[in-house]
C-alpha cells in the first residue's frame, strides 16, 4: 500500500459490464501501481448496482476505503473516460478507454525537449506499462522542436529521419544537433537521437526564414467527408481527437478490403502558442496510419497482428512543411500507400488544415514481415 499513489481523475468516468452500466462518477480516483497498469477507483456511492450481484472476477481488491475498482482486463468489463469541456457541443465529446497512455498535455511535455547541461537537448521520461516502445515519429517530432529551439527565428521546412534502433519509454532521449550551415535564409542541421549512449535515429533538417510568394499552387483538397461525419477513434489519449473517415481504420484482419487510402482528422484540445510544438504534433501522427493504409487492400492482414504474427516498424519518415501549423484546429491526414512488397511498404501522404489548405507532405517507409514465432493476439493492446 505504501507504494501506491492516487490522484483525482479529471474526467467523468463510466464503467460497463457488457451493456450494463455499472457506475458513473465525476469523483473517481486513479491509483498508480509501480510496474503495472493503473486502476480507476469509483466511490461506492456512484456505483449503480449491488456489488454482491456482480460475477466473480469483476472487482479488484479494494485499495481505498469507500471505493471500488473494476478489472479492466476482464473481457466483459469496459471503463471509459468522458473527454469534454463544459458547454462543449456533443459532437466534440469523446470516450477514451481506461487505462490510457495519458493526456495530450503529457505528449506535449515529452515533445518539448529541454536544453541539456552538456549541450543538445533531452526529453522528459514517461514510462508506459501499456507498451514500452517509443514511436519513431516521436523522435522526429522531438528533433523538430530541438531544431526550432536552436534557430528560433526560423521554421522547419524539411525534415527527414531514419530509425535504426528501438527506443524505450524508461530512459530519457538525447537529441544532438550538428549545424552543417547557417546562412541568411537557411539553416541546415543533422540531428541524432540517442538513448543510454546508443544511436537510435539520425536525420537532416532544413530551416528557413521564409519569403513572400513568387508563385503559389498546391495539390487540391481531396474529396472526403468532414470530421463530424466520422466517429472518434480511441488511441488511448485524452485531449486528442482522431476521426477516421468511413471508419476505414481497423485492426481486424477480416475487415472488408478497400483501397490503400486512409483519411484521418486530428485535433488537439490545448496546445501552447509555440509554432515548433504545433509542427511537432503534426509530425507525431505521421507514423500512426501509413502501415494500416498498406494493409487495407489485403484480406487476412490487419494491425491487430502487429507485434504478434507480424513484425512491423517505421524505418524512415520525410516531411516538408508548407505553412505554419495550428494543431489545435482540425487537420486532415491523407495516407496513400503506393507500394507494398519485399517486406516493405511506402506511403506518400499529405496534411491539410480545416480551410482546405495544404500544410505538409510526407513519405513513410516501413517494414511488414512475418514473425518466426507467433504470439497470441490481444486486439485491445495491439493498436
Amino acid at each position: 500500500m505504501n507504494q501506491l499513489s492516487s490522484t483525482p481523475c479529471r474526467f467523468e468516468a463510466r464503467a460497463w459490464l457488457e451493456d450494463r452500466l455499472l457506475a458513473v462518477s465525476s469523483k473517481a480516483v486513479q491509483v498508480d501501481r509501480p510496474g503495472g497498469a493503473p486502476m480507476l477507483c469509483f466511490p461506492i456511492s456512484d456505483v449503480r448496482t449491488e456489488l454482491a450481484t456482480l460475477p466473480d472476477g469483476i472487482l479488484l481488491a479494494p485499495v481505498l476505503d469507500g471505493f471500488v475498482a473494476f478489472d479492466t482486463k476482464h473481457p466483459r468489463v469496459e471503463v471509459m473516460l468522458v473527454d469534454r469541456l463544459p458547454g462543449e457541443p456533443d459532437r466534440d465529446h469523446t470516450l477514451v478507454r481506461f487505462p490510457t497512455w495519458g493526456d495530450a498535455a503529457d505528449l506535449i511535455d515529452i515533445l518539448n525537449v529541454r536544453p541539456h547541461a552538456e549541450g543538445g537537448y533531452q526529453s522528459a521520461v514517461r514510462y508506459s506499462p501499456l507498451r514500452d516502445v517509443v514511436e519513431g515519429s516521436q523522435l522526429l517530432a522531438q528533433a523538430i522542436v530541438a531544431a526550432g529551439r536552436h534557430a528560433p527565428g526560423r521554421r522547419v521546412v524539411s525534415a527527414s529521419m531514419v530509425f535504426m534502433r528501438a527506443a524505450n519509454t524508461s530512459a530519457p532521449l538525447r537529441i544532438d544537433l550538428n549545424e552543417l550551415s547557417n546562412g541568411k535564409s537557411f539553416t541546415t542541421l543533422a540531428p541524432q537521437v540517442r538513448q543510454s549512449g546508443k544511436l537510435c535515429a539520425s536525420g537532416i533538417m532544413l530551416l528557413d526564414v521564409t519569403a513572400p510568394d513568387v508563385m503559389r499552387h498546391s495539390v487540391s483538397f481531396p474529396e472526403t467527408s468532414g470530421p463530424y461525419a466520422s466517429e472518434f477513434f480511441d488511441m488511448s489519449m485524452t485531449g486528442r481527437d482522431i476521426r477516421f473517415v468511413d471508419g476505414a481504420y481497423t485492426g481486424d484482419p477480416d475487415a472488408p478490403i478497400g483501397p490503400p487510402l486512409l483519411d484521418a482528422w486530428v485535433r488537439f484540445r490545448h496546445v501552447p502558442d509555440d509554432r515548433h510544438l504545433h509542427a511537432a504534433l503534426l509530425a507525431h501522427f505521421t507514423g500512426n496510419a501509413s502501415i494500416a493504409a498498406a494493409m487495407r487492400p489485403h484480406a487476412g492482414i490487419g494491425q491487430n497482428q502487429a507485434h504478434h504474427t507480424l513484425s512491423t516498424a517505421i524505418n524512415a519518415i520525410s516531411i516538408s512543411f508548407h505553412a505554419d501549423v495550428r494543431a489545435d484546429k482540425w487537420m486532415l491526414y491523407r495516407h496513400h500507400s503506393t507500394f507494398a512488397g519485399d517486406g516493405m511498404t511506402h506511403s506518400e501522404c499529405r496534411v491539410y488544415d480545416c480551410d482546405r489548405a495544404l500544410l505538409a507532405s510526407f513519405t513513410v517507409d516501413a517494414m511488414v514481415r512475418r514473425m518466426p514465432t507467433a504470439r497470441p493476439v490481444d486486439a485491445r493492446t495491439s493498436l
